[in-house]
């Protein structure tokens, strides 16, 4: 969506986030907040979770995309929707548009997880895969709007979505009135732009701290530059949040309201998702963990009571697996080596028995006799071993070392 200046931008008030929770009502769940007494003690601080990964389809993304359909005249709701998305704003567009009796087609990259396909048409909407990222969907979307006359339902730039997605700050100044700090991850913004907008008119003592991924930042040279302004190829494995440019509508309530905006890398992310599946007990995705992130990468520099909003929990399961051994490497308790061994009968087995002293778990095992690279006598291995951290790695390492083997890498 584009408009020509800034003071031709739909505002959004307070008064829309109330009118959009009395829409909800009866059709988003109130999600829980808890609380974490480990990244409590962690950030020296108490921190209590949002958790809108256990909203309905599993992200926050329902109730502004329910909001943005059920203000359609009724000529546009007989038109239909059409929306682009690799998952999150897909599931909540299905679900809404089947709720309030609108046809919806959503287009989704080809690459998509399976799981988040089934899900998107078991909500009712007609997928159609095309491209291999968003940005291809969403010129197919909008090409399709065109020809059809359907509606697109952008994932966040549009002020009924920022209101929907702002009922989430309502509901935590409710849940926990004394917060001092609200962390939120950004994509496009406009769960920021939302939350930002209830909170401030409410508490504007609350800061309100935005998280992008290090490799899907826009926010940032986009605040510097005054305007939108996209990054190119954005690549993290939060596709929540792996948005290249922030939405208008979105953009200037970031700036107006947003405190502070700060970037988290990969290794951050992956751990934050292990430590929510692991300390927490709750399956949230990269970007629905860039809160969390953000707070075991800054301990001791944010203003409690903490809100961490786990904004989403839907992850494919086959990349959750790559996720965690990630999290493990990042956090020391995962480690790959490749070193060679002379090839002779026992030598895989006596470089097993060193690494049982050393205590280190063998996870997988990689065995090559065969490789123009090698010598006549030479083997190589592979292992993937389980750590109980950076310490433990070392300690490996000087095992295999002492007992003469000479790790490549």
């Amino acid at each position: 969506m584009n408009y020509s200046t800034a003071d031709s931008l739909p505002a959004v008030t307070l008064d829309d986030v109330r009118g959009a929770q009395k829409m909800l009502s009866g059709v988003a769940r109130v999600t829980a907040m808890e609380g974490s007494r480990y990244l409590s003690q962690l950030v020296g601080t108490p921190v209590h979770l949002k958790c809108e990964n256990l909203q309905r389809t599993g992200s926050f993304k329902l109730r502004g995309a329910y909001v943005r359909i059920a203000g359609l005249l009724p000529e546009e709701r007989a038109a239909g929707v059409v929306a682009a998305s690799a998952g999150n704003h897909a599931q909540g567009v299905a679900l809404a548009s089947s709720l309030l009796g609108v046809h919806s087609t959503v287009f989704m990259p080809k690459g998509a997880p399976l799981p988040k396909i089934s899900a998107t048409r078991e909500y009712g909407a007609d997928v159609r895969l095309h491209g291999q990222v968003v940005d291809d969907t969403l010129a197919a979307a909008q090409e399709y709007a065109a020809e059809m006359g359907a509606v697109l339902i952008h994932p966040f730039d549009h002020p009924d979505v920022v209101a929907g997605q702002g009922t989430v700050g309502l509901e935590i100044l409710e849940q926990c009135p004394e917060v001092r700090t609200i962390v939120v991850g950004m994509g496009g913004g406009g769960l920021a732009a939302g939350v930002a907008t209830a909170v401030k008119a409410l508490r504007p003592d609350v800061r309100v701290v935005g998280v992008q991924a290090e490799g899907a930042a826009a926010y940032p040279p986009s605040l510097a530059a005054g305007r939108p302004v996209p990054v190119k190829n954005p690549a993290t494995m939060a596709d929540g949040i792996r948005v290249g440019r922030p939405g208008e509508v979105p953009f200037r309530i970031v700036e107006d309201l947003v405190d502070e905006v700060r970037t988290v890398s990969e290794d951050a992310l992956s751990a934050a998702v292990l430590l929510c599946l692991e300390r927490i007990k709750l399956v949230v995705e990269p970007a629905g963990a860039s809160p969390v992130a953000a707070l075991l990468s800054g301990p001791g520099t944010f203003e409690g009571p903490v809100v961490a909003l786990l904004s989403g929990g839907n992850v494919d399961p086959v990349l959750l697996q790559r996720i965690l051994r990630h999290g493990m490497a990042a956090q020391g308790r995962y480690l790959a080596v490749r070193l060679r061994v002379t090839d002779r009968p026992g030598a895989l087995a006596t470089l097993l028995g060193v690494l049982s002293v050393a205590d280190a778990n063998v996870l997988d095992v990689s065995h090559v006799r065969t490789d123009p690279r090698l010598g006549l006598t030479e083997a190589e291995v592979e292992l993937h071993l389980e750590t109980m951290g950076p310490e433990h790695c070392a300690e490996v390492g000087r095992a295999l070392r002492e007992a003469g083997y000479t790790v490549i890498d």
